[in-house]
């Protein structure tokens, strides 16, 4: 039973979770880009490669979650959620799939981008991890860790280059002073 409910609140967190693109999506439709880090593609791939090997069903014969890992999975799920959906209020009009600057682009670090430059990365990475701990067998699982984690490191990357680019020392200061997508991880 333990199981069937952590299981429906995944699903019910990835949902709340995608829906929280919807808005910030809208306003920076039709906005033109001025800088791209086209080296972003790459990261997206990586990370894509690990949603699709922590989504995979292959399980060995008997494969059972233990009520702890179901646990765990319930416990990260949800402020992986509201982390998406304060990042995305935050950034607004400034979000983008790929990395890409705008000639308006502004430097947030307002909310939770106050102690961490990539939260809506940390969320991914939130959601990834309770995922992994509901639903995949664990080979797979450490192995999306990985595609996820070096994904995410060539985007954020990337996009620190851009902002470093656009607004210099102002971004230098908040990069020594916030870590990237992991608490306490500079």
């Amino acid at each position: 039973m333990l199981w069937i409910v952590a299981v429906a609140e995944m699903f019910v967190c990835w949902v709340a979770w995608s829906l929280a693109f919807i808005r910030p999506s809208r306003e920076a439709a039709g906005r033109t880009e001025v800088t791209r880090a086209p080296s972003s593609k790459w990261g997206i791939v990586l990370v894509m490669v690990g949603f699709a090997l922590l989504w995979a069903y292959v399980r060995p014969v008997g494969f059972r979650k233990s009520d702890l890992s179901l646990i765990l999975s319930m416990v990260l799920g949800p402020p992986s959620v509201a982390l998406v959906w304060a990042a995305t209020r935050h950034l607004g009009k400034q979000w983008r799939y790929q990395a890409a600057l705008r000639a308006d682009h502004e430097l947030i670090r307002t909310g939770p981008y106050a102690w961490i430059r990539h939260p809506i990365y940390t969320s991914m990475l939130g959601m990834v991890l309770a995922t992994g701990l509901c639903w995949t067998w664990w080979p797979l699982f450490v192995a999306s860790l990985i595609f996820f984690v070096a994904g995410t490191e060539i985007r954020v990357k990337a996009e620190d280059r851009l902002l470093a680019e656009r607004f210099g020392e102002t971004f230098v200061a908040y990069r020594t002073r916030v870590p990237a997508y992991l608490p306490f991880v500079r």
